[in-house]
């Protein structure tokens, strides 16, 4: 007499596993488990960051130091290399070019937007290489990762507070006296901050998983710089007589590092009056920043579980 067992049903042979796994998982969570490097929730992210705040002004602290430290000058380059940046372009547009015609103050109007646009660029440079530059610390330590690039930004900050310093010398020089105004830098510079912030970490999440953007970026700035009136005035360049259409200079007003610029040159020189301004231009300032600011962290945040990882 044969007997027949019946083999276990399918049905059956997924239960034992999936009950298993479901054990498993109510074991760690009454133990306070979590599954390793897994993306915390945004408002706990949030919280993440701001307990790593003293890490992150350190950091920054530490990497503005040792930035110059083998040069002989040592941190005079802070100041040194804006400056010889702006007298090449001083040399190659304001007298070889003549963008300085028309245009009250070019001394301090063209040093204001190379110090301005100097903070944009690097630290959009900088966040770029957050991740895929400090790979090893990324790796070897677990912290919220967005402070990296929000650190390379609060370094060029501190860069540029260097700068604003011969910026007000040169100010003082060319017979631009200090002003009321000049208290509208504070919040320009934040909100400049918040915006450059945003677009470091949108190019930190793109530059870890693509490293040949570090090479491409220095081209793409270049544009960028060349289109947002740092050695040239907008309205000069895009008025009646320039024969461009009357759209192009609209759209140049709404380009955001041409906002920042012209907010500091509005807030420190006289002569750079309200209405080379772009209209209702806090507003617009305000509204980059936003939408930089909160869309480039939420963007960067959204991948956090994969920085350092492949």
């Amino acid at each position: 007499m044969s007997q027949v067992l019946d083999p276990p049903s399918p049905t059956a042979a997924g239960a034992a596993p999936a009950a298993a796994g479901q054990d498993l998982a109510a074991l760690a969570a009454r133990h306070g488990l979590t599954v390793s490097g897994a993306r915390p929730s945004l408002p706990q992210y949030v919280r993440q960051l701001w307990a790593r705040r003293h890490f992150i002004g350190a950091f920054s602290t530490a990497k503005l130091t040792a930035q110059y430290s083998q040069a002989k000058l040592g941190q005079v380059w802070q100041v040194m290399t804006p400056l010889l940046n702006a007298a090449v372009y001083y040399f190659i547009f304001g007298l070889l070019m003549d963008t300085k015609r028309g245009v009250e103050d070019f001394v301090p109007f063209l040093v204001t937007g190379v110090f301005v646009w100097t903070f944009t660029q690097s630290s959009i440079m900088a966040g770029t290489r957050a991740i895929s530059g400090n790979l090893g610390l990324v790796r070897a330590l677990h912290f919220p990762r967005a402070a990296l690039p929000v650190s390379f930004c609060l370094q060029q900050l501190q860069q540029l507070l260097f700068s604003m310093a011969a910026l007000v010398v040169i100010l003082l020089a060319f017979g631009v006296p200090p002003s009321p105004s000049w208290m509208l830098a504070v919040p320009a510079l934040v909100l400049q901050f918040l915006f450059n912030a945003g677009v470091a970490m949108v190019m930190a999440r793109v530059g870890s998983k693509i490293p040949d953007m570090a090479q491409l970026m220095p081209f793409l700035l270049r544009t960028w710089m060349y289109a947002s009136g740092v050695m040239f005035s907008i309205d000069s360049m895009t008025g009646p007589d320039s024969g461009l259409p009357s759209w192009v200079g609209t759209v140049l007003q709404l380009n955001p590092a041409v906002v920042y610029i012209d907010l500091m040159r509005f807030a420190l020189i006289d002569s750079f009056g309200g209405g080379q301004l772009p209209p209702h231009v806090w507003a617009l300032a305000l509204g980059w920043a936003l939408v930089a600011g909160i869309g480039g962290f939420i963007y960067f945040w959204k991948a956090e579980e994969t920085y350092g990882r492949g």
